[in-house]
C-alpha cells in the first residue's frame, strides 16, 4: 500500500479512456467546439460519481509528441470537459494524458514513455495517488491497447463499443 493513500477507505473506480468513450474519436482533438460527446457518456460519469466509484480518464495524447497541439491544449480541453461535467453535477477525479510517442516530430516529446498505452503507467500512478480498490475497479476503453493497459495494471478491463456508454457501464458497475 502507497503512503500517499494511508489509511483512508478503498473505493472503486472506473478508468474511461478518452476519445471513442466519452468523446467520438475524430482524431488529435483538441479544440473544445469539435468535442461530440458520446450518448450517454456524462450520465454515465454521473452514475460512476453517484455509486462513490472515483472516476478516472486515462488518454494518449500523441498529437502533443507530433506537434499539432500543446499539453497546454489538452489540460484547456479537459477543463472544459470537467465544466460540462458540472452542469450535469458530474466530475472527474483526475484527468492523466500521456504526450510522449517514439515517432513524435516534437523532439522533447519523442520517446517510450511507461505511461502510454498499453504500458499501465498512467493507471498506475493514479493507484499510487488515491486509495482504490483494485479488485472492484474496471476500465473502459475502446482499443485493444486499453485493455493491455488495464490487464497490465491488475485491472478487468471492457471493450466499448461506441453506441450509449451510460447503457453499456450500468450493468458493470452493478455487477463489480
Amino acid at each position: 500500500m502507497s503512503s500517499a493513500s494511508g489509511d483512508r477507505p478503498r473505493r472503486p473506480a472506473v478508468f474511461f479512456d478518452r476519445d471513442g468513450v466519452l468523446n467520438q474519436d475524430i482524431g488529435y482533438l483538441f479544440e473544445s467546439h469539435r468535442l461530440v460527446w458520446i450518448d450517454g457518456a456524462r450520465e454515465a460519469v454521473k452514475a460512476v460519481n453517484d455509486m462513490g466509484y472515483f472516476a478516472f480518464v486515462v488518454t494518449n495524447q500523441s498529437g502533443v509528441a507530433r506537434g499539432l497541439y500543446e499539453e497546454t491544449h489538452v489540460r484547456q480541453l479537459h477543463d472544459w470537459m470537467a465544466d460540462e461535467l458540472g452542469r450535469i453535477g458530474a466530475h472527474i477525479d483526475a484527468f492523466e494524458y500521456c504526450p510522449f510517442h517514439p515517432e513524435g516530430t516534437v523532439e522533447r516529446y519523442r520517446q517510450v514513455s511507461h505511461r502510454r498505452k498499453p504500458s499501465p503507467g498512467m493507471i498506475n500512478d493514479l493507484l499510487e495517488r488515491f486509495p482504490v480498490d483494485v479488485e472492484r475497479s474496471f476500465l473502459v476503453g475502446d482499443q485493444p491497447t486499453d485493455l493491455e493497459a488495464a490487464r497490465a495494471a491488475g485491472l478487468k478491463g471492457y471493450l466499448f463499443s461506441g453506441s450509449n456508454l451510460e447503457l453499456f457501464l450500468r450493468p458493470l458497475l452493478l455487477g463489480s
